[in-house]
């Protein structure tokens, strides 16, 4: 077993958190005990707490293990094409969303009794905030009254964010390409207005 210099094991840690996010999307938070999670991840049910002091504390670590959202524009923008740049963004933090699906569900779900959670996840949105913004403001080249690109970006992370929150049901998952060129098309008409 491999250990660190501390003593701690963590091939066990890791475990432990997987054995969490498949327990707690299954059966819940509350109606999971440490207990069964330890048994899950193959380790005393005290190394849970060596690791977690409360189970709560597996709830923060789990938001940790979501993927990074921050995506430079240049990876995304289309110059001149707003509804463009939009897409390739919603693509690319599908993309990241992917592997992650049923530790997002679950995320969403335990946001509403866990302060922690719904911390990290408005932190999150508001990333997603702030890179709609940038990927408009990069597309539109200027073109674009300010007010304008913050009311948008506001909109378009809140269809992003449910997007994400209801991604374990593909079926459920709606198409981004209607609230695309809405946003692109009043941008576009905004902008035209004012010049």
């Amino acid at each position: 077993m491999a250990r660190s210099k501390s003593g701690d094991d963590p091939s066990a840690k890791e475990r432990i958190l997987t054995a969490a996010e498949k327990l707690f999307a299954e059966t819940g938070f509350d109606a999971t005990p440490t207990s069964r999670i330890a048994e899950a991840a193959r380790v005393p049910k005290g190394l849970v707490h060596y690791y977690f002091r409360r189970k709560s504390d597996l709830l923060t670590a789990l938001v940790k293990r979501l993927p990074d959202q921050f995506i430079e524009p240049a990876q995304v923008v289309v110059p001149g094409d707003v509804a463009a740049s939009l897409r390739r963004l919603v693509a690319e933090l599908d993309a990241r969303l992917s592997d992650s699906r049923l530790l997002s569900h679950l995320l969403w779900r335990e946001a509403d009794t866990h302060k922690d959670v719904r911390e990290a996840l408005q932190a999150r949105f508001q990333t997603i905030v702030h890179q709609v913004k940038a990927v408009i403001i990069a597309a539109g080249a200027g073109s674009i009254a300010m007010a304008d690109v913050d009311s948008a970006a506001g909109l378009f992370a809140l269809a992003v964010s449910y997007r994400h929150s209801v991604a374990r049901h593909p079926e459920d998952t709606p198409m981004m390409d209607r609230e695309v060129e809405f946003i692109a098309d009043a941008l576009t008409l905004g902008a035209g207005a004012k010049t």
